[in-house]
């Protein structure tokens, strides 16, 4: 009897296996089983990591700068902020949040700052970034959006910036974020989104298409990462059906803000 109720154990468990690898989902423009997608994904950020921030400067001609620093002044951090920044190897947002933080009228400290991110490449520039800038008090964490490494209601803000449309399941990243924050604790996503005029999202689109991905040649030697990137952000749901995924995930007052004709949009929620 043991026996057999092992043996159907296993039975349902390669079941469950079979049923997600052949659950589809999108990677860019390419159809995919949603395990290939994760794979596919830490395998463009481990190839784009040691040239992130140079790429991204290129790109957006250096706007990008501009973006990250309206978002980090849209979540206004104050005094004792535990800050969880998700997706975010690299530090750009963490260290834009502790240097405002110095830069207060009155310097604040913040209470905890963890960057958490999947990829280990993207986390290694992080960590060697923040040694040259003298940002010791920053916890480095790998670990997957979807399924956080942390206790529930532990941080005060969430942020996420150009990470969630990287997510295979968006609204089990949603959920994540709602459990590890505090009642009172802020969500905020920066991300690209989609640009209204027509006029104007013909041009992003020829831009985007036909000379992003040689720029990634260029570059870093790797055109189809940066093709993906550019595909990812198609694929991507509008200002108005993410905000409702972030309602859907449990958070109130939730609004957004466009940014370059809305190239760009900050989300922002609550949770009481």
């Amino acid at each position: 009897m043991f026996a057999f109720r092992r043996l159907l154990r296993e039975h349902k468990k390669l079941g469950r296996l079979i049923h997600n690898e052949r659950k589809q989902t999108h990677f860019g423009f390419e159809k995919v089983s949603e395990q290939e997608k994760a794979k596919k994904v830490y395998d463009v950020f481990r190839n784009v990591a040691s040239n992130y921030d140079l790429m991204n400067d290129a790109m957006s001609f250096g706007i990008h700068r501009v973006w990250k620093d309206i978002f980090v002044e849209r979540l206004g951090p104050t005094n004792g902020i535990e800050l969880l920044d998700v997706a975010g190897g690299t530090g750009d947002i963490t260290f834009r949040v502790l240097k405002y933080l110095r830069n207060c009228r009155t310097p604040s400290l913040p209470g905890r700052v963890t960057v958490c991110d999947i990829n280990k490449s993207m986390l290694k520039v992080g960590e060697e970034r923040a040694l040259k800038a003298g940002y010791l008090e920053v916890e480095w964490v790998e670990g997957n959006a979807e399924k956080l490494p942390f206790e529930d209601n532990v941080y005060s803000a969430y942020t996420i910036a150009f990470g969630i449309r990287n997510v295979t399941r968006i609204e089990e990243a949603l959920r994540e974020a709602y459990r590890v924050l505090k009642p009172g604790g802020r969500f905020m996503c920066l991300e690209f989104s989609l640009v209204e005029n027509e006029v104007l999202r013909w041009f992003y689109d020829k831009y985007s298409f036909q000379m992003i991905p040689v720029m990634g040649q260029v570059i870093s030697g790797d055109w189809k990462s940066y093709q993906y990137l550019v595909e990812s952000i198609r694929q991507f749901p509008t200002q108005e059906d993410f905000k409702l995924m972030i309602e859907d995930a449990g958070f109130v007052n939730v609004n957004y803000e466009n940014l370059s004709f809305g190239v760009v949009a900050i989300h922002s929620g609550f949770k009481l």
